[in-house]
């Protein structure tokens, strides 16, 4: 078994995208991009299962109108929280001002989570509009050799399941 199956659907709650969506709002009412990261698993019928919604607070992370920077500390105390519900990092959704678009920034690719089968949505203005679907958003993923692709309008429907019957979990995690 690879140590990073292939993915070729994500599982996801029904809620997700709308949590995910006032989560980006925070930020985007001050003019910065959001972001909130997916934990999961990864299952051995090709596909990975969203289960936990993650807000990143403290001096860990650093928003601006173009970018968003991580600390290693807190992503450290993500894999932390990971371990401890049993789940890894799948995915995550981050926003883009709305003269930027839904692709993948050269930074987002550059500096971006660079792990096969990785998804990576991109949401609009800022995550400002509730009424976003998952058609308003660019639905990336990280093929090994390839690097990030955007899927096409088609592609995404065959590869998001959105799942009413998946709980999700909230959580929010401090840096130092």
């Amino acid at each position: 078994m690879s140590f990073f199956p292939p993915v070729r659907r994500w599982q996801l709650p029904e809620r997700l995208l709308q949590v995910s969506l006032q989560e980006m709002a925070l930020d985007g009412q001050e003019g910065n991009e959001g972001i909130c990261l997916w934990l999961g698993e990864r299952n051995q019928d090709s596909t990975a299962t969203v289960r936990h919604a993650v807000k990143l607070r403290g001096r860990g992370i650093w928003k601006t109108p173009v970018n968003i920077r991580i600390a290693p500390e807190l992503l450290r105390e993500v894999h932390h929280h990971a371990r401890s519900v049993g789940a890894i990092l799948v995915g995550q959704i981050h926003s883009h001002g709305s003269y930027y678009g839904v692709d993948l920034s050269p930074t987002d690719i550059r500096y971006g989570v660079a792990v096969p089968y990785y998804l990576s949505v991109v949401a609009p203005d800022y995550g400002l509009n509730p009424k976003t679907s998952w058609a308003d958003c660019g639905i990336h993923v990280y093929y090994p050799d390839e690097g990030f692709l955007r899927l096409n309008t088609n592609g995404a429907g065959h590869a998001l399941k959105i799942d009413s019957s998946l709980s999700l979990s909230e959580v929010t995690v401090n840096g130092i």
